[in-house]
């Protein structure tokens, strides 16, 4: 039998709609996302009104955002199990780190979702608004952009936070730092420069207050040791122990995402083939640049599972 890896999406793959099918198709749908109301309770938030009927402005909203987006990823991925399709490795971006977190039963699912509130929360507040962004760059390879990057840091705080894929970088840092970047990234014959929808500098040094609101607030949260391998953002290896999980959650914050050795490390592996499971498509396109050969799927809704279970009929 094929070995799979399950990978799952971070903030900016959410939709408002999502799930709304699942629910109706699938019993287990609704009570996962009812727990998640259920988590949410004290705070007021209707998890399944908000990915169901939006507005998008407030889907978006990091705080709303993160435990949607895990919430679904969770639902999909006990659908996929129902259906047999179990991964041998999980993996996450960013956000997507606590999903494969639950998935390995290391963390509980209604924990993870208070947890992912917060640490959306302490990513909001943990720098002014107005002051950090991030910038994605497609087409320049990551020693050009760490070049530019050092060319520009006498503007401010600039940092790579995402390693996507080998021609997709995205930076993190103070605004004066990016627009500089971002010209000179132009005229070094970077095909796009494209600004991203966030309201902070994510994993990036500016974050500090951020991680250490998460690790005091982490002290409170039960970890256990995964069930199943893990690869984490931080090294781009397993966590193997609940003490590495949590260490690699609080390191997470401030440092960038190691996506591209994450995948190249599944691959060594002798994995060949994932399925991106939650909203969205991007990881999909991530790893079809990281390793053109591999078998990519992808889940986010009913007729999408049905499709992958049909096609996995035929790859396992």
């Amino acid at each position: 039998m094929e070995k799979i890896a399950f990978v799952f999406p971070g903030q900016g793959s959410q939709k408002v709609g999502m799930g709304k099918d699942l629910v109706e198709n699938y019993p287990e749908a609704e009570i996962l996302l009812n727990r998640a109301n259920e988590a949410l309770k004290e705070e007021r938030v209707d998890i399944g009104r908000i990915c169901f009927e939006g507005p998008e402005e407030e889907l978006k909203n990091t705080v709303n955002a993160q435990p949607a987006i895990l919430t679904i990823s969770t639902i999909l991925f006990e659908l996929l199990k129902r259906h047999n399709i179990s991964p041998y490795v999980v993996a996450g971006h960013s956000l997507g780190e606590y999903s494969a977190l639950v998935a390995s039963s290391a963390i509980e699912f209604e924990d993870a979702v208070k947890l992912v509130r917060k640490r959306g929360e302490y990513m909001q507040n943990a720098t002014p608004l107005g002051i950090g962004s991030m910038l994605a760059i497609i087409g320049l390879e990551a020693a050009e952009i760490r070049e530019l990057c050092k060319r520009v840091s006498d503007y401010g705080i600039i940092e790579i936070a995402n390693y996507n894929s080998p021609t997709q970088i995205v930076v993190s840092g103070e605004i004066k730092p990016l627009d500089k970047l971002s010209e000179l990234a132009k005229e070094k014959g970077a095909r796009k420069v494209i600004p991203l929808k966030v309201s902070a500098p994510f994993h990036s040094s500016l974050m500090e207050l951020a991680k250490d609101n998460l690790a005091r607030y982490l002290e409170k949260v039960e970890i256990y040791d995964p069930r199943m391998p893990v690869i984490c953002n931080v090294t781009a290896d397993y966590v193997r122990n609940k003490e590495e999980v949590r260490s690699a959650l609080i390191e997470q914050m401030n440092h960038p995402v190691l996506w591209v050795n994450s995948i190249m490390k599944i691959n060594s592996q002798g994995i060949n083939c994932f399925i991106e499971v939650g909203p969205g498509k991007v990881l999909r396109g991530l790893i079809k640049q990281i390793i053109p050969e591999a078998e990519v799927f992808n889940v986010f809704d009913s007729d999408s599972l049905k499709d992958v279970v049909e096609k996995m009929g035929e790859v396992l």
